[in-house]
């Protein structure tokens, strides 16, 4: 209404080209002005289609489940054209714990499902033998330890293995023979010094406890030797403070380590091996 007036009151103080001129100038700052006053609303339904797919992302993740993914992955690139881009590269997951692409999601459930069957196997022989005291099972981040005190395997100061420990081998063995990861076996001892012609320090010790058990594996399982390595700690990587007897009992052991599979990237070589 105020635009009509304004076109009237000039008509009334102009002559009739400078009218139409004048006219048509403020016709078009009308429209112009109509125009801009709506394009907030395109940027306004983008955030909005944005936020809902964003969302709808969310929801379909919180499932954690590979096949909803994918499928969530295929339409996606599709509705997008993105070639086959969308949600297929590796990165940060809003899901905690799971990050990377669809089959390294797949591999790391499967992983996981086979160590928490592991870890069942161990820890119900553990508890039939009575060795709770003694034995340990638990999951870490890098995969299932299997954690052995000394006085289990070994006399003070030797690296023999004692007929206990070799029954308690055999029965441990048939499980870790069929698990397809790496197995590390790690050695430790307490912070007293050794220094014998044998072991000159707790390195060796340590180093000669671990091939001990490595080689009782390979002895009577058939466990591939590319699956195994032996690693040795010494003194310096204790669970508790080497201030008691009781302590130092419980630093001085041996472990035995299923990988997971992300870890057994670190390891040289390949994880292909041919089971003897």
């Amino acid at each position: 209404m105020k635009g009509e007036l304004s076109i009237i009151r000039y008509c009334f103080s102009t002559s009739n080209d400078e009218k139409r001129r004048g006219i048509q100038r403020l016709k078009r700052r009308q429209k112009a002005k109509k125009e801009n006053s709506e394009r907030w609303l395109l940027t306004y339904a983008d955030m909005i289609t944005l936020l809902l797919i964003f969302f709808i992302v969310l929801y379909t993740l919180s499932q954690i489940d590979v096949k909803k993914f994918e499928a969530l992955s295929t339409s996606l690139s599709q509705a997008m054209g993105a070639g086959g881009m969308v949600l297929d590269s590796p990165g940060p997951s809003v899901v905690p714990g799971i990050s990377g692409t669809i089959s390294e999601v797949a591999v790391s459930s499967g992983d996981n499902s086979q160590l928490d069957k592991i870890m069942k196997e161990l820890q119900e022989y553990v508890k039939e033998s009575n060795l709770q005291a003694k034995v340990s099972v638990t999951m870490e981040e890098r995969g299932v330890v299997l954690s052995f005190q000394e006085e289990v395997l070994f006399m003070l100061g030797s690296a023999e293995l004692t007929p206990r420990a070799r029954e308690i081998i055999t029965k441990v063995g048939p499980v870790l023979e069929i698990a397809p990861n790496y197995l590390r076996v790690e050695g430790h001892t307490d912070n007293l010094p050794i220094r014998t012609s044998q072991y000159p320090s707790n390195w060796e010790l340590s180093a000669a406890r671990a091939n001990t058990v490595l080689k009782e594996l390979l002895k009577n399982f058939k466990i591939h030797p590319q699956r195994l390595s032996a690693v040795a700690y010494g003194e310096y990587r204790p669970l508790v403070k080497n201030d008691s007897e009781a302590n130092r009992q419980t630093n001085r052991r041996v472990n035995i380590v299923i990988l997971r599979s992300e870890y057994g990237g670190a390891e040289p070589g390949s994880l292909n091996v041919i089971e003897r």
